[in-house]
């Protein structure tokens, strides 16, 4: 049979079941099971005698999203508490992989643009930062404790207020999406300026080395998770943007759960970068080997979990 007389043939019934999938939550059991079972024939002709075809993409697509909801409600095991973190978030993330590249492009064009800015007018970072806390940055460079900020306050209510921040910060980047992906990439470009600006401020003072490894210590972490997290909204919003076969609601409700799964999956990346910013960056006195030993230990595990696994995984 000609691939387009396979389409016009079952065109209708696969629209159908795309509905089906719309309305998974009030479908009986038996419904889902026989279109699971119908499209799996079909995706199995298609790959058959259609292997690199559009349209056997598409029925993959469908016969996943029907096997999800079949299996949605499944009572879950203990063991699912750590599959998540080590299958479904990795193959999550490597199916993400463009929208991490995007994330991670306007993250670093961002720090750029607010690095040069710096650069060229020493005034931006109060546009961007603000004139208490440059001043207050300033005053405490001038009284020898450059990185003084990090020592405000109890170690624990740091942590718990840092955590909290930056786990928010992530949601509203990832729920952006819903309104395009583009607002997203607005709110990781903020915060990309603002470290760039914040970053070059420091090197303006002469204090570069001493502040990378104040910063970077937690913030290897932090800002790496922001980008995930980016990636998360841009998942979301270009389910909106490009439905590609699906319906537009069924390829956002997809993008959704993608991002979503991400974004779950950065919160205890970002306890243990709070962790560190409430009681390790405020020890300026530790060997910067230590530090640097924990800088470049963090940069281990992003590239590890969030690139090389996630491919390693795919490649098997």
């Amino acid at each position: 049979m000609k691939e387009v007389s396979f389409i016009r043939q079952h065109i209708d019934k696969w629209r159908e079941m795309e509905t089906v999938v719309e309305n998974a939550s009030v479908t009986s059991p038996d419904v889902l099971a026989d279109a699971y079972t119908d499209i799996t024939s079909d995706l199995a002709f298609a790959q058959t005698h259609y292997p690199h075809s559009r349209i056997t993409v598409y029925l993959n697509n469908l016969a996943s999203a029907l096997h999800n909801e079949i299996y949605r409600n499944k009572r879950e095991k203990w063991s699912r508490m750590i599959t998540y973190w080590t299958r479904e978030v990795p193959q999550t993330m490597y199916e993400a992989r463009k929208e991490l590249l995007y994330s991670f492009l306007i993250f670093a064009v961002s720090v750029l643009i607010g690095s040069v800015s710096q650069y060229h007018d020493v005034d931006f970072s109060r546009l961007i930062l603000g004139h208490e806390y440059v001043d207050m940055t300033l005053q405490n460079i001038e009284n020898g404790e450059p990185m003084a900020v990090y020592n405000g306050g109890n170690e624990t209510s740091m942590f718990l207020h840092i955590t909290i921040n930056n786990v928010f910060v992530s949601f509203v980047i990832f729920v952006m999406g819903v309104l395009t992906s583009v607002m997203s990439g607005y709110y990781l470009f903020q915060n990309g300026v603002m470290l760039g600006a914040f970053q070059t401020f420091f090197f303006q003072q002469g204090l570069g080395y001493e502040s990378m490894l104040a910063i970077w210590l937690h913030g290897t972490l932090e800002i790496s998770a922001i980008i995930v997290a980016g990636a998360a909204g841009i998942a979301m919003g270009n389910g909106w943007l490009f439905p590609g076969t699906y319906s537009r609601l069924v390829s956002f409700r997809r993008g959704a759960k993608r991002g979503l799964k991400i974004i779950i999956g950065t919160v205890p990346i970002f306890i243990i970068a709070g962790f560190i910013e409430g009681f390790f960056t405020r020890h300026t006195e530790w060997p910067d080997a230590l530090r640097l030993t924990v800088i470049l230990g963090s940069l281990a595990f992003v590239l590890f979990y969030y690139l090389w696994y996630p491919r390693k995984m795919n490649s098997i």
